[in-house]
């Protein structure tokens, strides 16, 4: 089972580079571990905390804690969870999707997206994924500054995608260190 403590932890270079005092501002309490069926309550509350619209259902959070094509990551502290990162994988596929990442709006300036983020790109690598892709929202500026500033580049958009007919921007990353 992955769980670790943000403090001390080699996530990735992208972390070990952030020299900024946003993961100074992260408890060493905070763990970051894979969902489970148990998170399903409060990863509903997490989704409509963060998101007006585009939000998954029930069904579908359900779905995919117990998909082995998706795999949620959980910030944790203090019994709270703070935030959920999902990776999607596809059959013969090198390519991983970021399918969702939010950050309750209480917990957000701490560096707890960063982390997820760069949680998202171990597993995708230990899936032996060469990149990452996502898609924001055109009007998201914060998550687009944590994207660009981790290494992600666009390379594209959907036009009319999310239900407030925003357009959708595309992002990808090319992970190294693939093995």
């Amino acid at each position: 089972m992955l769980v670790r403590r943000l403090h001390g932890w080699r996530l990735c270079g992208y972390l070990q580079q952030m020299r900024t005092s946003r993961l100074a501002k992260l408890s060493h309490q905070v763990q970051i571990r894979r969902g489970k069926p148990t998170d399903l309550d409060a990863l509903l509350e997490l989704e409509n905390q963060v998101f007006a619209t585009d939000r998954m259902s029930r069904r579908s959070l359900r779905r995919l804690l117990a998909s082995e094509s998706a795999v949620a990551m959980v910030a944790r502290a203090h019994g709270a969870i703070m935030g959920v990162a999902i990776v999607l994988f596809r059959a013969n596929s090198q390519v991983a999707r970021l399918y969702s990442l939010a950050v309750a709006p209480k917990y957000t300036g701490r560096g707890i997206a960063s982390a997820l983020l760069a949680t998202a790109e171990k597993i995708a690598r230990s899936h032996k994924c060469r990149s990452l892709r996502l898609e924001v929202h055109e009007r998201n500026r914060g998550a687009i500054k944590v994207y660009r500033r981790a290494g992600y580049h666009e390379f594209g958009s959907y036009r009319h995608y999310y239900q407030d007919r925003g357009h959708a921007l595309r992002f990808e990353k090319q992970l190294s260190d693939v093995r």
